[in-house]
């Protein structure tokens, strides 16, 4: 897990955030990470999937595995259409969608300006949040989309994936 330092950027520059919100909190992602935004959309259910998994989205001639945040802060997940950013991972190779309330603006911030996670934050906490921005409107938490991704968060345990009770299923199903 990485540490709440800011890479690829040298002292004095700024960052572009993308700011999102999902419920009241206020979050950011670097937009340089960001490969597509995609307006109102709602993703198809998928039958057994953990209650992060949105769903799935036609894509670009593709299938694009979509991660609602409500689920994933605990939050009461929208029936109705949402935005959804794009992500692929460091090695290209998943590709997949955070699903959110409403996308904000671009926000320019100086990379010495993020601070740590508290170290009181629960374990879920932890394993999303990348460290967070005082800005005059509030706090605005970052979000390292490597943190998001369906195969780290089913690894994790902490999010009902395959280590979670679906994934205990499986296993005593297939010990018998």
């Amino acid at each position: 897990m990485r540490s709440a330092e800011v890479t690829g950027a040298n002292a004095g520059d700024t960052l572009s955030i993308c700011s999102l919100r999902v419920g009241t909190g206020l979050f950011g992602i670097d937009t340089r990470q960001i490969r597509e935004v995609l307006g109102s959309t709602v993703p198809r259910r998928v039958p057994l999937a953990p209650p992060y998994i949105a769903g799935v989205l036609p894509y670009r001639g593709d299938v694009l595995t979509t991660v609602c945040f409500r689920a994933l802060l605990g939050l009461q997940c929208w029936t109705g259409a949402n935005c959804v950013l794009v992500f692929d991972d460091e090695q290209n190779e998943e590709r997949f969608g955070l699903m959110v309330d409403g996308i904000g603006g671009v926000i320019a911030v100086e990379p010495s300006a993020l601070e740590a996670n508290p170290s009181g934050l629960d374990a879920r906490s932890q394993e999303l949040f990348d460290g967070a921005y005082k800005l005059p409107s509030g706090l605005m938490v970052r979000l390292d989309p490597q943190r998001l991704r369906p195969s780290r968060l089913a690894e994790s345990g902490l999010f009902g994936g395959e280590s979670g009770p679906i994934g205990r299923l499986k296993q005593e199903r297939q010990g018998e």
